[in-house]
């Protein structure tokens, strides 16, 4: 590996700005705010929309608007039906 052309990777908390969850995890990202993990030492800490706690898919609050599928709506645009 050359030496100086990589980012420096570091440990740093990510934390979902709409829950507060927070999550210890290795980055390139950087932040002059920092705070004190679990383990007592501090990091980085960088603030984000949306994580896993809060996406509605893992929550399990997405909707799907979509109510029939491609091969409904082909059949239906060039009036073929099932027979």
């Amino acid at each position: 590996m050359k030496k100086d052309i990589h980012p420096d990777y570091h440990e740093v908390v990510f934390q979902d700005s709409s829950t507060g969850f927070k999550f210890l995890s290795g980055s390139t990202a950087t932040s002059e705010e920092t705070v004190k993990w679990e383990d007592g030492k501090d990091y980085p800490l960088i603030r984000v929309e949306i994580t896993s706690d809060s996406h509605p898919f893992y929550t399990g609050k997405q909707k799907f608007l979509q109510a029939d599928g491609a091969v409904d709506r082909f059949n239906k645009k060039y009036g073929l039906s099932e027979k």
